[in-house]
């Protein structure tokens, strides 16, 4: 409903805002957002990588350590992170005093110094929290590398570079572009960082035209322009893993994996790159945020900071139990009828992922707002009465983004802890004479509630994190940890938003742990083969 409704909503008519778009910002926000998304693609691919396969086939000091802590970054929004190093890095943070201290410098005359608020700035600040998508994807994939092939390429007398590149590489391919494209996704959906370091993305034109200009009709044609690169990473990701078909022996995903030892230099080397991640990405920004909070925490724990944490905890709650209701229902569905109608249906619904945050903003509002108006119009001809804002304008409206941007997340895991479920379950079940829904509640719901409490958690640090579709449908007057965050930001009162970007990444954390529990499971022998 939300894309159906940007696309005919983007046909009607935007005055002339949308000619004077073309002839002035529109490709720029384009180009912007290209190199934007091209320099984070390269960024998390390379440092996901790296990490992924070091940590993995490589054996130095530290490595189960670092196995978990370049997990880390993912807990803290893009948004937040660019705050924290806008603090730490600017003319008046600790770095810069530190310079001007030991040269005598007095000025920005006197030296040079990188602007972080730039695109190069933005680049930076989302390869450091994205790059997790494709660390995780790629060490799955070499975790269930076959054996045979690995000792086959050494008994070649390839080298660890070699084997990695002709071997291990390709074959992880499909799960790296799966995880760049994540990234990519993410890229374009952010609104916090890029408005802040002023970088000119479609998501900031988008926001601009629809509250700046106040055209929600010229907001719908940039929309449509962001779908199309939605499709574009879809279909690439898609294309990238058309013709690999990839078998292994079963058995060989239960022997140790051949490890390269490293010592030395090949040692400190490898902590050096495994600990960078972890140090800009994570240490960093969440010590100068709870330095900052600890300085304006009088200042910020207020009684209307508590109704925002309440108000993101509801939310985000509230989410994750319908995303995992309707997860469960589908999945269950496609479990006990199969089909190709249904696989299609699932598909479709789960697509709201992929799809911009200030995209499913005006996909939804329009629908909604068209709803309100007929109703209100309704009651006030026949009744004479006026039903105000029943789904525009209110909570519903956001809870409704949270569900359809983030049921790909519920539907994927409960799917996966449903398939490990074996059939015959089912059959002495139905044969004990349990319909399907008892079927569910009795044997299926506690079998699979590892998994479901995952999806769960997932889903719901996700709501708090979500700032695009929070700050456009968001009713008046009400607020959630995210915007907080950043309306003190964009005024630059980054005191007062560190409590608020502190508490976001401390919740974040949660799923962080159980996605490193998860991952270190996927080879149940891994462990004979490490030190």
């Amino acid at each position: 409903m939300p894309v159906i409704a940007v696309l005919l909503f983007a046909l009607g008519d935007s005055g002339d805002i949308w000619t004077h778009l073309v002839e002035t910002a529109l490709f720029g926000y384009v180009e912007t957002t290209l190199w934007l998304m091209l320099g984070v693609g390269l960024s998390v691919f390379i440092t996901g990588v790296s990490t992924a396969w070091l940590v993995t086939m490589c054996r130095f000091p530290g490595r189960k350590l670092f196995e978990w802590l370049l997990l880390l970054p993912l807990a803290i929004p893009a948004y937040v992170i660019a705050y924290a190093y806008t603090d730490f890095l600017e003319f008046a943070g600790p770095i810069q005093r530190s310079l001007r201290a030991a040269f005598g410098w007095e000025s920005m005359q006197d030296y040079w110094f990188p602007n972080i608020r730039s695109l190069g700035g933005a680049i930076l600040m989302m390869g450091l929290v994205l790059y997790p998508y494709v660390y995780l994807l790629a060490r799955s994939a070499f975790l269930e590398q076959s054996v045979n092939v690995l000792e086959a390429s050494r008994m070649l007398g390839r080298g660890p570079w070699r084997t990695f590149s002709t071997v291990s590489l390709p074959a992880a391919r499909p799960a790296i572009a799966v995880g760049v494209s994540l990234a990519l996704m993410e890229t374009l959906n952010d609104y916090g960082t890029v408005d802040f370091f002023a970088v000119y993305t479609m998501t900031a034109g988008l926001v601009d035209v629809w509250l700046g200009m106040g055209s929600l009709a010229g907001g719908a044609q940039i929309a449509t322009t962001m779908l199309v690169f939605v499709v574009l990473l879809i279909m690439l990701e898609r294309m990238s893993r058309r013709h690999q078909k990839l078998y292994q022996q079963a058995s060989s995903r239960y022997k140790p994996l051949p490890a390269y030892q490293l010592g030395g230099l090949k040692a400190g080397a490898a902590v050096t790159v495994c600990a960078l991640p972890v140090v800009a990405g994570f240490l960093i920004p969440v010590l100068v945020l709870a330095r900052l909070a600890f300085i304006y925490f009088d200042r910020s724990w207020t009684p209307d900071f508590q109704l925002y944490v309440f108000n993101s905890v509801a939310l985000s709650a509230a989410a994750a139990a319908i995303a995992l209701t309707i997860a469960l229902f589908v999945a269950y569905s496609r479990r006990l009828h199969g089909g190709k109608i249904l696989a299609f249906a699932t598909r479709v619904a789960t697509l709201g992922y992929a799809v911009p945050g200030a995209v499913l903003a005006v996909g939804i509002l329009v629908p909604f707002a068209a709803f309100d108006n007929t109703v209100d119009a309704l009651l006030r001809k026949y009744l004479g009465i006026s039903s105000g804002l029943l789904l525009s304008g209110t909570v519903a409206a956001v809870l409704f983004a949270y569900v359809v941007r983030f049921l790909a997340i519920a539907m994927g895991q409960v799917e996966s802890s449903l398939e490990k479920v074996s059939p015959s379950m089912d059959m002495a079940a139905r044969t004990l004479g349990y319909r399907a829904g008892q079927t569910l509640v009795r044997y299926h719901l506690p079998l699979i509630r590892g998994g479901m409490l995952t999806a769960a958690m997932i889903v719901f640090v996700d709501c708090m994190k979500e700032l695009p579709a929070t700050l456009l449908l968001r009713p008046f007057n009400f607020d959630t940890l995210a915007t907080h965050v950043y309306e003190f930001a964009s005024d630059e009162m980054l005191g007062e938003a560190s409590l608020g970007s502190l508490t976001i990444v401390g919740v974040g954390l949660i799923p962080v742990v159980l996605l490193s529990r998860m991952i270190s499971n996927t080879r149940q022998t891994l462990g004979a083969s490490t030190d």
